[in-house]
């Protein structure tokens, strides 16, 4: 037995030659991103022709990961920001003139786009969300698509987190309460007044309530809620009683409300694009179950769910729910897509994103349940080498961000890496992750460098009692939270790890809080001021100093690399300066990364490579494993 072939970092981490597709609402065009100057553009073709697809966009600064069809088959729009700092500007793309440039049409210098929906009630038009007139405040707009125009439908009347718009014009505002509970209101446009239809216990949604989105009849809200249940399940809000009822639940699984704190992952319900009625649900647990709520999208659901053994990530439909394009998530084989006729049965590959890349040489990601010191049980992936035996190998511990997200079963550039190079990877739902149920994630109130850390050093445990792996050759590696989790690593147990990389990571819990966008700030109360604490309390201030690296620098004696964004909005760069600093006045060796034009993650491929070419020769040195 033996390792497969050397994969070098650019298979893994330049850009898949296709990726995101989706079907036009007419059915005769696919939509897709793909390079162009090295970074991924909107490129559109024919779905009937062998005509050459042509690019349609034009970013060679950075890569545009969100756009959409509009309903007229001229338009077709994105979402750009200015090297990481989260100032998302929506832009339009003319598909009748190629040569013509993207329009931008939130020129607004400073401000952020934090919504666009497409309703399908009023054609032509696009409502955003945007902070233009007042950084911390988002009103709602009504967009003219072909002309630009943008028309006030409502200003923020203060705590306001976002909007919903119904099919025929009512408006509905999410907000929060003095008691940080989360209301939904509906929106008097002419008394310029919220009136409450349901309220929700504020600690039971860090991240909020989600999703929330109006039915097509306009008289209710499918909404993913845990109001007397641990589970979060799909309920029917009635607008105009504010009651719930339940329209579909799983016994044992979350409804997946990963879209709600990352906009690249798909919603969890699936919405007729002809209708807007609801007609699927997704769940996540170990791996993803789609509830069928309609007829014929179970009769579509039934067939192309036969085209792979991955889970649907990317689903789209033309407007008369015939034709269907469809990308799987997968742990070996990402993003394969297909197009499939219902009408005709028919079905054809249309891409494979990396199509370098042999899934047989790629290391299988297996759930995994380990049991932590006090009895939780930690969902988790473990990804071990192919070809090897999977005994006493060298570890590494990668660690999730925000902490109120999760790791979920498919593909992992990084896990893939590490694999390859003869690492087990061990990924862990620790507490305070979300889709395990409300009191799971409440498990981690206050324990920001305690039992949550005290997880991450039990999957080791188990990980070293099951024979995987070597305790003298174990590391840490994360981004954002799991950055902080890493530096928490080797200055609370830097006896555990022989390694740790800390990537856009917090070294200071009250300066992070302190820096937050401001906009951040009125919407923490059920998170970071809940979990961590508030820092303008000086009883609380000095705990959370108690549970950041950044007073514990002395501790550290393990091998660090630290990666930051200069634009970073989240973790701002001195959170990494500071830390470098005072091991370098130490005279404790750490490699540092800063990249100028990168914000919360890299996303410019050199970048991404350049990245993970350290981080691979970094750890070849402390672990042993191989190397490029």
């Amino acid at each position: 037995m033996a390792l497969p072939e050397l994969l070098t970092v650019e298979d893994l981490f330049s850009p898949p030659v296709r990726s995101a597709a989706s079907i036009s609402p007419d059915g005769t065009r696919l939509a897709y991103l793909a390079p162009w100057q090295n970074r991924l553009n909107v490129w559109v073709q024919d779905l009937d022709s062998a005509e050459e697809p042509r690019c349609v966009t034009a970013d060679g600064n950075r890569s545009i990961h969100d756009y959409r069809w509009t309903d007229d088959p001229r338009w077709l729009l994105y979402t750009q920001d200015d090297n990481g700092d989260e100032n998302w500007h929506l832009y339009r793309v003319d598909l009748s003139h190629p040569a013509a440039a993207a329009v931008d049409l939130t020129p607004f210098p400073g401000a952020r786009l934090f919504g666009l929906e497409l309703p399908r009630g009023r054609p032509g038009a696009a409502i955003v969300t945007l902070n233009a007139r007042k950084v911390e405040e988002f009103d709602v707009y009504e967009l003219d698509i072909a002309t630009g125009e943008l028309t006030t439908l409502a200003q923020n009347p203060g705590r306001v987190s976002g909007w919903k718009v119904s099919h025929r014009g009512d408006l509905f505002a999410t907000s929060m309460t003095d008691d940080g509970d989360v209301e939904l209101s509906r929106y008097d446009s002419a008394a310029g007044r919220l009136s409450r239809v349901a309220v929700w216990d504020g600690a039971d949604y860090p991240v909020g309530v989600s999703p929330i989105e109006i039915t097509a009849d306009g008289a209710g809200a499918w909404v993913g809620s845990n109001r007397g249940t641990d589970r979060t399940r799909l309920v029917r809000l009635d607008l105009t009683t504010g009651q719930e009822t339940e329209i579909d639940s799983h016994p044992s699984f979350d409804l997946d409300t990963r879209a709600g704190a990352s906009p690249g992952f798909p919603s969890p319900l699936i919405l007729s694009r002809r209708t807007g009625k609801l007609i699927g649900a997704r769940y996540l647990g170990e791996r993803q179950v789609i509830h069928a709520l309609d007829s014929h999208f179970a009769e579509v659901l039934a067939n192309v769910t036969k085209l792979s053994d991955g889970d649907i990530s990317a689903l789209s439909s033309d407007d008369s729910e015939q034709r269907w394009v469809v990308g799987f998530e997968h742990d070996r084989e990402p993003g394969v897509t297909y197009f499939y006729d219902h009408a005709t049965g028919e079905s054809r590959l249309l891409f494979r994103p990396y199509p370098h890349l042999d899934p047989a040489a790629l290391a299988p990601m297996t759930p995994v349940t380990i049991t932590a010191r006090d009895g939780l049980s930690l969902p988790s992936y473990l990804t071990l080498p192919v070809g090897v035996p999977p005994t006493g190998l060298p570890l590494v511990l990668l660690v999730h961000g925000g902490p109120w997200t999760r790791d979920s079963w498919g593909f992992d550039g990084a896990a893939q890496l590490l694999a390859n190079r003869g690492y087990a990877v061990l990924q862990m739902n620790f507490r305070g992750s979300t889709g395990y149920g409300k009191a799971f994630v409440k498990a981690a109130i206050g324990e920001f460098a305690g039992k949550m850390h005290d997880d991450l050093i039990d999957g080791v445990t188990w990980a070293v009692e099951q024979g995987y792996a070597d305790p003298a050759r174990v590391a840490i590696f994360g981004g954002s939270y799991g950055g902080y989790s890493a530096l928490v690593g080797v200055t609370f147990t830097p006896e555990v790890f022989a390694a740790a990389v800390d990537y856009c990571g917090i070294s200071n819990l009250a300066n992070f809080l302190r820096t937050m966008p401001v906009f951040s700030r009125p919407f923490m109360a059920n998170n970071w001021y809940l979990f961590v604490g508030d820092p303008e309390v000086p009883e609380q201030a000095a705990d959370m100093a108690a549970r950041s690296p950044i007073t514990r620098v002395d501790q550290i004696r393990t091998p660090l690399l630290v990666a930051q964004g200069a634009n970073d909005v989240r973790v701002v760069q001195a959170e990494s300066d500071i830390l470098v600093a005072a091991l370098r006045a130490r005279g404790v060796e750490v490699e540092y990364i800063v990249k100028d034009d990168e914000g919360h993650g890299f996303v410019n491929p050199e970048n991404t490579i350049e990245l993970f070419q350290a981080i691979d020769r970094f750890l070849a040195r402390y672990l042993g494993g191989r190397t490029e």
